[in-house]
Formats: C-alpha cells, structure tokens, sequence
C-alpha cells in the first residue's frame, strides 16, 4: 500500500486523544494524519514509527514555525506520549507526558497528561506517585476522562489500604455512564475491606441486580452476585446465598464456580436433591475447567448422599475415565510444550485476527498445550509476559521486513546514479559559460550603480548623453582641435558656430540631466529586478545540481550502517524472545503440572470412591434380594 493514500485518510481522521475529545477541523500535516491513521487502527508501532520520525525531523529545523507541524506540536507532543502508553513503552510514554507537562500547553490538554501519567504509575504499582500525579489535575479537565480520574483515584485508594476514601469517591460514580456498574461493584468491595459487612451485602446486592445490557455490565452483575453469595457461603448463612447462586446468568463467564457453589449450599443444608440439579449441568460441560472437575466428584458423592449407590458408581467411573484421559492430555501438552509448540501456536497470525484468539487457541486440534491454559493466558501477569512475547514476535517480522529491503534502496541508488552521471557533465559545461556570463553582468551591474551613485553626489551631465550626442561631442571636440592653430578668417567663423553648436549640445544635456537620471535610475531598478531572478535561477540551479548528487552520493555507509544495526537488532530480539518464551514455558509447565497433581488427587480419590460405591450398592443389593 503506497504512503499517500493512507496520508490522505489519515488527514481526514479527527485528531483525537484517547480519552475522545476530537478536533474541530481536518489536519494539515499530512504525516501527522498518517500517524493518527495508524493508531485508529490499532497499529501503535507504525503509528510511533512515522509520528517519532518526523518529531526528530521537526526538531532539527532551523525554523521549525515553518513547519506545517508546528500548528499541532503540542498535540503531537502529547499524542506521541500517548501512542508509546499504548504500546506499553511506560519509561518513554512517562518522560514524553511529563514534558508536556511542564509545557506551555493548554490546560485540559496538561490535565489529560497528569491521568495518564497516572494511570502509568498505578499500572506500575508506584501507587505514592499516581497519586501525586492525580494531585496535578486543577483548573478544567476534559469531559471525557473526568469519571476516569475519579475511578482511577478510587482504585488507588483501595490498593493503598484506604477503603474509607474510595467509598466516598465510588459513591459518587453510581450513576457515572461508563463506570457505574464497576464502581457498583467496588463499592461493595470497599465496604468489605472497611470492616462494614452489611453494607457490603447490601451494595453486592444492589450491583448485581442493576441493568445491563452490554457483556462488560453483564459480567460485573454476574461477579457481584457470585461473590455475594460465595460471601455468605463462608458466613454459614446456606440459604440466604443460594438466590445470588441463581441469578448467574447459566452463559457467562461465572456460570460454571455459581453452579458449583450453588451445588455446596444445597449440600451444605443436606438438601443434596436440589445439589445435584447444578452439579449435573455443570458435569456436562468443558471438563478442562476446574469446576467441571469438581463436579464431576461432587455429583455422584450427592448420589451416595442419597443412597442412590448404582448410579453413584456409575458417575464415578465416568469421573474415573475423564480424569484419567485429561492427566494423559496434560502430559501431551507438557510434552507438547517443551518441544516448542505452545510458542508456535501464540504467534500464528492467523489466529490472532480474531480478538478472542485466546478462546480460539482451545478449538485447535494441533495445538493440545493450550487447551488447560485459559486460566492462565487470562491472567494479567501472564497476558502481561506474552504480549512482551508477541510484541517481540512482530519486531523481529518488522526488522526482517527491513532487512531484506536495504537491497531495494541501493537499487534505487544505482537507478539515480545511472540517470545522473551521464547527464550532469553536458550541464556542467553548460553552466559554466552562463555562469561566467552571468558574473561579467554582475560586474558591469555593480559599475553602473557607482556610476548612479556617483552622479548624485557630482552631477556630470556629459554621463548621461546618448549614443548620438556621444559621437556628436567627440566630432566637435576634433573639429575644435583642428581649428585650434589655423589663422584663416573662415576658419574664425567656422570656430564660432562650432562653439555654437557645442554650447546647444552641453545646454540640452545640462536641462535635461535631472530626467535623464530619473530615466537612468528608473531603467537601473529594472536591471536589479532582472538581476535578482538571474541569481535566484543560478542558486535554483545549484541547489538542484546539488540534490541530483545528492540524490545517490553518500548513501552506501548510512545503508550500511542501518543493514549492520538491523541484522544486530533482530539478534537482540530473537535472544530476548528465546529467554521469554522460556519464562512462558516454564510458567505454563508448571501450571500444567499442578493441574495435573490436582487431577491426579481426584482420580484417586474417585478411584476409592468407585470401589465403596460398588459395595454399598452389592450389598443394598443383597440385602434386596434376602427381602424378596
């Protein structure tokens, strides 16, 4: 895809911040808009890439006014910091916000950069410094982030310990648009590290009832009911959690622990009928997720519980078999994992074009060592890990990409050079007579402007006479001098019409002088016009003389310089990609591995289970056949 085209979009984007305030009008720099393009694509690191370059390009102008980025510099500024944040360059992204901080920048603008720089800090668990930089916000704050600051605000004071602080701010947000399911539901949260469980409940309670119509909502209200009634589970008060159990939705992500801990309540108030409605569903479902598994123990305990000893053991033989083959998948994919799959699966391209590529990682035949890990790729620890991965992964294709184009731009060098070399000695010579034409004219200019000078300071009328009355004045001039020593009367007579003669000559250019030396003057300011486009086309030349060497001399070190950078910069990354994906994998093996002990402990614990269920229900049994 050529660059103008995506240029042009980009100019026709609105330049905005993250947080949703727009320009009012179309952008006119055009690299500016191709940034902004990118990054409303997504693509933070070509978005980087072009607005960085030209910021250095910006920066080295003599006079950068000129510059049609000067108009958005403070923006530019800001939205570099902002890209860098995205691209989770928090150290450049920090120093970038900071800058404009201490800017002369407009105010929302420096208070949008005291959130995120904000939002930096908390993210890096500096939470002393994200509260200082919120302490910076003052005066008008943009509209779209001012529910930010406060969520934001309230987060901190909450990993601070200061649960007193963030109720009076998340009490505010109940009816924030963005934020009010959220700040619902860590309302309640504060209330429970407040020491005020009543409270607690009855704002769980409030949360998970509110309405929702998005997924994010949806999910909050699920999270709020199962913890509510998780809550009350471990107060002992059975009954009172089974209705928060309930409202799950049976879909969402928090539908498979709310069965199982719905399950619980029942048995816990030995009503294990009703147990087994949950357990059973949940028994049916993915049995990689670990309430499955414990269901598929629980449900036939509730059975024995029962007395219904037949289908007991029938269930824990089929809990029997699936742990059995689930301990042979986990083996396959620890194995699977250490000969390098696992890696070869995260970076597929293909896989992530889709947004839920993590769930799609589960659907692969080819790809078993994902399969136990959606737990973990959903942390915000291992997330954070693999996407220093992932971003690894595309460096590396980017730094590929240029390496194998350097061949490219010395073709174009080649090209350049070919078409010029031939052409530029012809013009050489050429140049070279007007040039010495041209600088003859420079001297002759520079010998009639002394004479206009001179001539307003010692007028010499005989200066400004034409041709005509030059050769005119000269022929007197001889004649006078021939008549000089002649003794002959006619050659009197001849003397006296000579002077006559000589005298209308000298009296024409004497009236006429203050005329003739506007005229001259007027015709010598025509020549200085002329003589300036005469120096404006010879520096036109030479500048273009200039950029056609330029064009292909000088370019093979640079070249070679960035070729020998790139080729040690893809070393870099491919020995820290080599040392990630080690982390990765020893992470994930040892989640495997613990899963798989867990498994392990629960076949045999069914194990024992089957074979007490088998002889409970011999012996009911028997004692049914002695009855008949």
């Amino acid at each position: 895809m050529c660059r103008a085209p995506l240029a042009a979009i980009g100019l026709m984007l609105l330049a905005s911040l993250a947080t949703g305030p727009v320009r009012a009008e179309p952008l006119k720099d055009l690299y500016f808009g191709e940034a902004l393009y990118y990054a409303h694509q997504g693509h933070f690191f070509e978005a980087l890439e072009r607005l960085d370059s030209e910021m250095k390009q910006h920066d080295a102008l003599d006079e950068p006014e000129l510059d049609t980025l000067y108009l958005y510099i403070d923006n530019a500024e800001f939205s570099l910091g902002d890209f860098e944040l995205r691209y989770r360059m928090h150290h450049r992204a920090g120093r970038a916000i900071r800058a404009v901080l201490e800017g002369a920048v407009d105010e929302q603008v420096r208070n949008d950069a005291a959130f995120r720089l904000a939002r930096i800090h908390f993210q890096k668990n500096q939470l002393d410094d994200a509260m200082l930089a919120l302490a910076r916000i003052e005066g008008k704050v943009p509209a779209g982030i001012r529910d930010d600051i406060e969520f934001l605000k309230a987060n901190i004071c909450l990993a601070q310990g200061r649960p007193a602080d963030a109720i009076s701010i998340l009490a505010d947000l109940q009816d924030s648009d963005g934020f009010g399911g959220f700040a619902a539901y860590n309302l309640g949260i504060a209330y429970l590290q407040a020491g005020q469980p009543q409270e607690a409940v009855i704002q769980l309670d409030k949360a998970g009832q509110g309405n929702a119509v998005d997924p994010e909502m949806m999910a909050i209200r699920d999270k709020s009911n199962l913890v509510l009634g998780t809550l009350l589970l471990e107060q002992g008060e059975y009954e009172r959690a089974k209705p928060y159990f309930n409202r799950v939705r049976l879909e969402g992500p928090f539908a498979n622990q709310a069965l199982l801990s719905a399950g619980w309540a029942n048995v816990s108030t030995e009503n294990f009928e009703r147990a087994v409605v949950p357990w059973g569903l949940l028994a049916q479902r993915e049995v990689t997720d670990a309430a499955t598994q414990e269901a598929l123990l629980a449900l036939p305990y509730a059975y024995a519980k029962l007395n219904v000893h037949g289908r007991a053991a029938v269930f824990y033989g089929h809990a029997l078999d699936s742990f059995g083959e689930e301990v042979s998948k986990l083996n396959d994919s620890i194995d699977s994992i250490r000969n390098g799959r696992f890696l070869e699966a995260l970076i597929r391209e293909e896989i992530r074009q889709d947004k839920d590529w993590v769930i799609r990682l589960r659907s692969l035949p080819e790809t078993p060592e994902t399969y136990y890990l959606s737990e973990l790729l959903a942390t915000h620890e291992f997330q954070t890990g693999l996407q220093n991965y992932l971003d690894l992964a595309d460096l590396r294709r980017k730094l590929q990409t240029w390496q194998s184009s350097f061949d490219s731009f010395d073709e174009m060098v080649d090209i350049r050079r070919d078409h010029y070399e031939p052409l530029l000695p012809d013009v050489d010579q050429e140049f070279r007579e007007l040039d010495s034409k041209l600088r003859l004219r420079i001297e002759q200019h520079k010998q009639l402007v002394k004479r206009r000078d001179d001539l307003l300071t010692t007028p010499q009328p005989e200066f400004l006479a034409t041709r005509e009355e030059q050769a005119l004045l000269q022929r007197i001039e001889r004649v006078e001098s021939q008549l000089e020593g002649l003794q002959d009367p006619s050659a009197t007579g001849q003397g006296v019409r000579i002077r006559r003669l000589k005298g209308v000559l000298i009296w024409t250019l004497e009236t006429e002088y203050h005329e003739r030396l506007t005229a001259f003057d007027k015709h010598l300011r025509g020549l200085n016009e002329a003589m300036q486009v005469a120096h404006q086309q010879n520096e036109q030349y030479i500048r273009a003389r200039q950029a056609a060497t330029h064009s292909y001399v000088g370019y093979s070190k640079p070249i070679d310089r960035l070729r020998n950078h790139v080729r040690e910069s893809v070393a870099t990354v491919e020995r820290l990609m080599t040392r990630q994906g080690h982390l990765l994998e020893v992470v994930a093996v040892d989640e495997l591995v613990a899963r798989r002990e867990h498994l392990e402990n629960y076949r045999d614990k069914a194990r024992f289970a089957l074979a007490d269920s088998y002889d409970r229900a011999t012996q009911a049994q028997a004692r049914s056949d002695d009855g008949q």
